[in-house]
């Protein structure tokens, strides 16, 4: 058994390369889409069948949340309205229909494992990477909704990877750029952190992806993703999970900084991880290296050779079961497509909060507060502009300057976490008192820096803020 059946990594650009073929070809596990592999649905279902064409196994994974963390909808913004809003809406029928949506979509594309649903809990609102991805912060909110949403997925056959056990919710970090630490209690993360991913294996949930944060109260020393611990001793043996422990993106520096991707596969190997996602821009000497790594390991013993096995035997099955769940429920008799038509523009408009007295007038001007976003998010348009609405867009260090006689309605994510973007709010409100200030990432607790919140910013969202502002003005 080679490392390669257990392998999942990115690649650059919208077509298959050929030394990529050549590895699927060769037995490698599979392959996981990023923003970077989409132009439009007709190259994706084209970049899919290559894949298929090389590897009729493969496992085809990707990023779909049905939010802010968008792949397939990488070009254009989501048409989904997120798991705050979610959250916030409260009725998991509605959650349940969201993610059977996205997941019939996903199979039309030929697309069978989905990193998602996101099951941390953000109890921490100046978190840089979960915030509106989460479906709130109240764990037995959250446990509810990540089976809702486990359940809608897998009824059409795509496997679901909750994530990012045993939670990443309660940092002020991003595992993407440092190694965040969770230092609750074992008490705190038992009803808190575990609860929703308690609630996925009970939903019968087919893959669990693993996050990399230090959790001192159960390893002291290395990060979830390379901690038996955590993935053997928690994640298996207390909680029962069965079936595929994936890795998150080991290019990350959570994992790998200061080892190295190919050390830290096969240290995830040995803790327990059975299929490794091994980030974007992926190379074949990256292969060479991981593989020859893991070889390494094995052979001094550090790995043992049943471990790798067992890891490869549950992503084949994996494969296996994910191509008879399709053949058994075709897309052609099934569900119908995915966009704004999935949740009512009404509903999503009712998940909106407001300051009370607020006033929308007819002329506004819509500015964009523009901040570096999370790497998970990335660069998918976002908010009215990608709803088709004219936004000025705003850097730091740019002056604001509305426009003559209009209302201005600034407009950011996390407003409260960058201090430019609150010192351009105080300067716009002192000088234009009917300002309105739009938050659409995860507000602070005091709600200064938003008037309105809209727990989202995929373009659903961005179409829901739109029509709240027209429906205002014309109550106004």
């Amino acid at each position: 058994m080679t490392a390669a059946s257990v392998l999942l990594p990115g690649f650059d650009g919208p077509i298959l390369p050929e030394w990529l073929d050549r590895r699927l070809r060769a037995g490698l596990a599979g392959v996981c889409l990023f923003g970077a592999n989409i132009v439009s649905r007709e190259q994706v279902a084209e970049l899919v069948a290559a894949i298929r064409a090389a590897n009729p196994r493969a496992i085809i994974a990707i990023d779909e949340e049905g939010g802010d963390v968008t792949r397939l909808h990488y070009d254009v913004g989501s048409p989904y309205p997120g798991n705050a809003v979610l959250g916030r809406l409260d009725d998991e029928a509605l959650t349940e229909h969201v993610a059977r949506a996205v997941g019939w979509e996903l199979r039309r594309f030929g697309i069978d494992l989905d990193l998602a649903p996101d099951a941390d809990i953000n109890s921490n609102p100046d978190n840089p990477v979960i915030g509106t991805r989460s479906f709130g912060a109240d764990a037995g909110l959250v446990a509810r909704h990540t089976a809702a949403w486990v359940r809608g997925l897998q009824s059409t056959g795509v496997a679901a990877s909750v994530k990012h056990f045993p939670g990443h919710g309660d940092t002020a970090q991003d595992s993407h750029l440092a190694l965040p630490v969770v230092s609750a209690h074992l008490e705190t993360l038992h009803r808190r952190e575990l609860a929703p991913f308690v609630a996925a294996v009970e939903a019968g949930v087919r893959t669990v992806m693993s996050s990399h944060i230090l959790l001192p109260a159960l390893d002291a020393e290395r990060p979830a993703t390379l901690s038996p611990r955590v993935l053997t001793g928690l994640l298996r043996d207390e909680l029962g999970f069965d079936g595929v422990i994936v890795s998150d993106a080991l290019d990350m520096a959570g994992a790998s900084a200061g080892r190295g991707i190919p050390a830290a596969a096969a240290l995830a190997l040995a803790a327990g991880c059975d299929l490794l996602c091994l980030g974007t821009n992926g190379t074949e000497q990256q292969l060479d290296d991981i593989e020859a790594a893991v070889e390494a390991a094995r052979a001094s013993a550090e790995l043992d050779p049943a471990r790798l096995a067992d890891a490869a035997r549950r992503v084949a099955a994996l494969a296996e079961e994910s191509a008879a769940l399709a053949a058994a429920r075709p897309v052609a008799t099934e569900g119908t497509g995915a966009g704004a038509s999935v949740v009512e523009g009404g509903m999503l408009r009712s998940a909106i909060e407001a300051r009370p007295g607020i006033r929308i007038a007819q002329d506004r001007e819509l500015i964009v507060l523009a901040t570096t976003v999370n790497i998970a998010v990335g660069t998918a348009p976002w908010g009215p502009a990608a709803a088709g609405a004219t936004v000025r867009v705003v850097h730091e260090g740019e002056s604001i300057s509305p426009r003559t006689g209009a209302q201005p309605v600034l407009i950011g994510q996390g407003n409260h976490r960058h201090d430019w973007v609150g010192a351009a709010i105080a300067t716009v409100r002192s000088e234009h008192p009917d300002a309105v200030v739009v938050e659409m990432g995860w507000p602070s607790s005091d709600r200064a820096h938003a008037d309105i919140v809209t727990w989202g910013a995929s373009r659903a969202m961005g179409e829901a803020l739109l029509a709240w502002l027209q429906e205002q003005e014309e109550r106004s």
